[in-house]
């Protein structure tokens, strides 16, 4: 009998323990945000949460108002979805909401990396020494060397040079930049090892072109990978691609290339130092490439995609581009010099600028999430006061609270080019909300200690794109009337991802 008591009550309280687990027992405190677990106990409101983010967030907002909390996948997570209030999400210590922890996580999950205590620190100093300033200069002049290589090779070699060109937008812009800014802070092959620098240069666009193809089938994986519900076969296609990108990434091959960027260097030389293995270096070559380069491509689509929908906003983007060409002293015309685009141009295109903040504003949704160490209080903008528990999450969703707000973002759904522009041509930066100011009116990049530290080389390589599109080739839409359908898993993980590809055509100018 005893035996027997001892068994059941052991069985009861591992049943009650795992109930507790399951958030069954939660309940909302005095002073808490409204709180909704959903009907499945530890799963909670994931599977919702998955299938379209944006509109599970405006559900539960419309339910619950601008701040609440919910259980996804054994996490409680509250969301702060008042913009004038972000401020507190943003400035609050690290010894509160820390975003490495959730950081770390993730690298190790999705990349096999793991990750140093002041991992970040580090990135966001050798970014800001190499990714601005002086050594923004040095990598644009990098990224326009590359793109000329793969966009223009052809140029006076085209037999019928008025013959259009079939492709898909999303994929060649993706594929463009991507390899582009690969050459760019990875290297190039040294025309010794191949005779020549026209084969040097040839074999820099056949090997950016296979690793862009592995990459990409990653990059199809890498929603359900993060979330960790990838089926067995994509499990095993998941390792095969991470291997394969540590070994093209791997030191040993980066030692026999030339013009690595400064950047890529300063990560290498900092974990040669800590002692770490190369093998785990290589692994943290993956997750810079794909930090750098994986959403700027995506965006580039878009905003390409937009001008050609806005005949006026191409109209007025061609002639700033035609106007800062000219007044450098250069000529585009064929068999001529290749235009050498400066960081100094690309410093003269507000209205460029503006199209593509609109264009990152309707096409980027970042989902920013911190762990909370502490039990603390959360002060919004109109007074209220919400207590947080030490062990949840806090995030924010700023592409439905604030860049497709009405209030701050008049008929928001709309491109329009001068949108960030001021009367007399300068940067428009106040936007406003129930009278008050907005702070933080467009979050492409993130925010706080979770910005994008590489959102200026993002920029230059972009505009770069667009300016060689638009001084070397005419293009088009197949269809102009065509509005894409947006991947709903890719909402969250920053640009957003066409379901199929948007057909257009291009050729070089006459």
């Amino acid at each position: 009998m005893g035996l027997l008591l001892s068994i059941f009550i052991g069985f009861l309280a591992s049943l009650i323990g795992g109930l507790y687990l399951l958030g069954v027992f939660r309940r909302r405190q005095p002073g808490e945000p409204p709180l909704d677990k959903g009907l499945i106990p530890w799963l909670g409101h994931v599977l919702k949460f998955r299938r379209n983010t944006l509109k599970f967030i405006e559900r539960m907002k419309q339910k619950h108002g601008d701040v609440f909390t919910v259980q996804l996948g054994g996490f409680y997570i509250t969301f702060l979805q008042d913009p004038l209030s972000f401020g507190t999400f943003v400035k609050e210590s690290r010894e509160k909401l820390d975003f490495n922890k959730f950081a770390r996580f993730l690298v190790h999950r999705v990349f096999g990396y793991e990750a140093e205590e002041d991992e970040h620190h580090n990135l966001q100093v050798s970014s800001n020494k190499n990714l601005k300033g002086d050594g923004l200069k040095v990598l644009t002049q990098a990224m326009m060397a590359n793109l000329q290589n793969l966009m223009l090779h052809r140029i006076d070699g085209a037999a019928d040079k008025s013959t259009w060109i079939e492709d898909g937008l999303f994929m060649y812009s993706y594929n463009i930049l991507f390899r582009a800014g690969y050459l760019s802070l990875y290297g190039n092959t040294p025309p010794e090892s191949e005779g020549s620098e026209e084969r040097s240069k040839e074999k820099d666009r056949a090997e950016s072109e296979a690793l862009f193809s592995e990459f990409r089938k990653y990059d199809q994986l890498f929603p359900n990978l993060t979330y960790g519900v990838l089926t067995p076969r994509q499990r095993l296609e998941a390792k095969r691609l991470m291997e394969l990108l540590w070994n093209v990434l791997s030191m040993q091959k980066m030692r026999l290339k030339d013009n690595i960027s400064r950047w890529i260097r300063d990560m290498q030389q900092f974990r040669n130092e800590k002692g770490m293995k190369e093998s785990m270096t290589d692994r943290y070559m993956f997750v810079l490439l794909f930090a750098s380069q994986g959403n700027t491509g995506p965006a580039s689509f878009w905003l390409l995609f937009f001008l050609m929908k806005h005949p006026e906003a191409m109209a007025a983007v061609k002639e700033e581009v035609d106007r800062v060409v000219k007044e450098s002293g250069q000529e585009v015309r064929l068999g001529g010099p290749l235009v050498n685009l400066t960081h100094e141009m690309l410093m003269k295109t507000p209205i460029l600028d503006s199209a593509l903040e609109e264009s990152l504003r309707l096409s980027v949704a970042p989902l920013l999430s911190r762990a909370v160490l502490q039990d603390m209080t959360l002060k919004m903008a109109d007074g209220r006061e919400y207590f947080i528990r030490k062990g949840d999450r806090m995030a924010m969703f700023p592409y439905s609270a604030v860049q497709m707000d009405p209030e701050i973002h008049s008929d928001p759904c709309s491109f329009k080019y001068d949108r960030f522009l001021n009367p007399d041509g300068s940067k428009k930066t106040h936007f406003y909300k129930q009278g008050k100011k907005v702070k933080y009116y467009n979050m492409p990049w993130g925010a706080g200690v979770s910005m994008c530290p590489g959102r200026f080389f993002a920029s230059n390589e972009m505009k770069q794109f667009i300016f060689l599109m638009f001084i070397y080739f005419e293009f088009e839409l197949k269809n102009p009337d065509e509005i894409p359908e947006i991947d709903n898993r890719r909402l969250g993980f920053g640009s957003m991802q066409p379901v199929r590809d948007v057909p257009f055509r291009y050729r070089l100018r006459d």
